[in-house]
């Protein structure tokens, strides 16, 4: 359904024409950058050309170029199937009135490990949050994987001066495009609230620590990703050395980076990716980096510093974040007591590793599960990349002395038999109301889930207290430590999963590798 209303606005850079569709008002595709091409590939984000006339802002514009993940899991939505270009830089606005309502702005931004994703996910579409929160709801892309997170600034001798972190300067372009025009499209500058999931948390825990973000959004949800994934200039270093290499370029030939066509980049990329899934397990070769001037130092330490003290938190994760990705992966299956050692020594001080391990079998044997090698493995990699991380930055801003929700997604999936859990990303349909059956389950409690997210995330970007009618009363972490369980029986429990927290606490985790 649609009708005529006109749906014209008059932006900073010229007037944008979008389109009125089911009470909403779309606009699709609108630049907040420069292409990055040419002398601009790997650049920090330039202003955008003005333009004459009036531009259509009707069809979505195309995504950062990306490779296909090495795994398919169920919700997982086929990306490279996308229109891909380097000209990426797009965001789009569902609201509900070109008026002067100055509504709630809610900034999403995708997850996709940083290498995949985009702000025009199938969630999204229909704009139904928008809708049912009366909110402004904002996507955008950012670069991706070696076009938005490689630093070529130390091996190029700074001729290329990217230092890894221009995806994340992509996001704060987009902040700023969205506060100096969101009140034409009946948005409040004064009240922009940042959510992401998975890669988009953890950009967001970065954001929080980084000083040219600041005082651009006032509230955050970080969704199954917190402060931790960022890695060690060193590493970057590292990293950029191995890409060039399998490129068969060094950091003299900056005329030949500059000129490689986008396929190349991806094919390196997807051998650079192999190679350290071999070596290290991880899933991608790309994270932020602490470069000492966009990220000064690690997030985590910033924000205990105060860096984000004027924010408001709220942030949790999936109860089974890596169940999809362990059960794709065949060597995961077969793994024994002797591989279950072997990789978490990899990850952590072996010194530590053998009192983790019993705890964890010893609180999984208590919930009824088997508690073999990989229920034990896939349950700690999920709290070190997760949940511990999550809860160290709701813990961060609460000793700072801001209001800080923490929540956890226990509802499974029913697909694949029940054995995905509450997996990474399931969450998002709930959030977005585009329901799959398959995939999310279906009748009343699912539905009237879907609605207590729903509307607990809009009356915390209303209001800075996700507390709301369908939901109840979601009271602060605090030092009891109250989590909200969003579960068809959602209700808030105090300290839960506390033996594995406390298995923590001899850990200091400023930053993990992305697994």
């Amino acid at each position: 359904m649609s009708n005529d209303k006109q749906a014209v606005v008059d932006t900073k850079s010229g007037k944008v024409e979008g389109s009125y569709q089911d009470g909403l008002y779309v606009f699709k595709g609108i630049p907040y950058a420069a292409p990055p091409l040419g002398e601009l590939r790997w650049m920090p984000p330039q202003p955008v050309k003005p333009w004459n006339g009036v531009r259509p802002a009707k069809e979505f514009g195309p995504i950062a170029p990306q490779n296909p993940m090495p795994f398919e899991a169920p919700g997982m939505h086929a990306f490279e199937k996308d229109t891909q270009d380097e000209d990426c830089l797009f965001l789009n606005i569902w609201t509900p009135g070109l008026d002067d309502a100055r509504r709630p702005v809610m900034f999403w931004i995708h997850g996709g490990a940083f290498i995949i994703g985009s702000g025009t996910e199938p969630f999204l579409e229909g704009g139904k949050l928008a809708r049912r929160g009366d909110i402004v709801l904002v996507s955008i892309n950012y670069r991706l994987g070696a076009l938005g997170f490689l630093n070529l600034k130390e091996i190029t001798g700074g001729k290329i001066p990217a230092t890894g972190n221009e995806g994340l300067l992509d996001q704060v372009a987009a902040l700023e495009w969205v506060r100096d025009n969101i009140a034409a499209f009946g948005g409040n500058p004064d009240n922009i609230t940042v959510f992401g999931f998975s890669a988009g948390g953890m950009s967001i825990g970065n954001l929080l620590g980084m000083p040219l973000a600041r005082g651009k959004f006032h509230k955050a949800i970080n969704r199954s990703g917190a402060a931790n994934v960022v890695g060690p200039l060193d590493g970057a270093v590292k990293i950029s050395e191995q890409y060039l290499k399998i490129l068969n370029l060094n950091g003299k030939d900056v005329d030949a980076l500059r000129k490689l066509k986008t396929q190349e980049l991806l094919d390196g990329q997807q051998q650079l990716g192999m190679n350290l899934r071999e070596a290290e397990y991880r899933i991608t070769p790309f994270q932020p980096v602490v470069d000492g001037k966009i990220l000064p130092e690690w997030p985590i330490e910033a924000i205990r510093k105060g860096s984000a003290k004027n924010v408001i938190i709220m942030a949790g994760n999936a109860l089974d974040e890596l169940k999809a990705m362990n059960l794709m992966d065949p060597a995961m299956r077969s793994m024994d007591e002797a591989g279950l050692f072997k990789r978490v020594n990899d990850l952590l001080s072996p010194d530590l590793v053998p009192e983790l391990v019993s705890t964890y079998r010893d609180a999984l044997k208590k919930r009824g599960s088997k508690a073999d090698s990989l229920d034990i493995y896939g349950t700690i990699t999920v709290d070190l990349m997760f949940r511990i991380p999550t809860i160290q930055l709701v813990e961060t801003q609460r000793d700072n002395g801001v209001p800080a929700y923490n929540y956890l997604f226990t509802c499974k999936s029913p697909a694949m038999g029940g054995v995905l859990g509450a997996m990474h990303g399931l969450d998002n349909p709930f959030l977005f109301g585009n329901l799959d059956a398959d995939f999310c389950g279906s009748g009343p409690e699912v539905e009237n889930l879907a609605v207590k997210i729903q509307d607990s995330c809009t009356a915390f970007a209303r209001t800075g207290d996700p507390s709301c009618e369908s939901i109840g009363k979601w009271p602060v972490y605090g030092k009891d430590r109250m989590t909200m369980i969003l579960d068809k029986n959602t209700r808030v429990e105090a300290a839960p999963y506390e033996d594995e927290r406390l298995a923590w606490d001899k850990f200091d985790i400023v930053y993990v590798r992305p697994l």
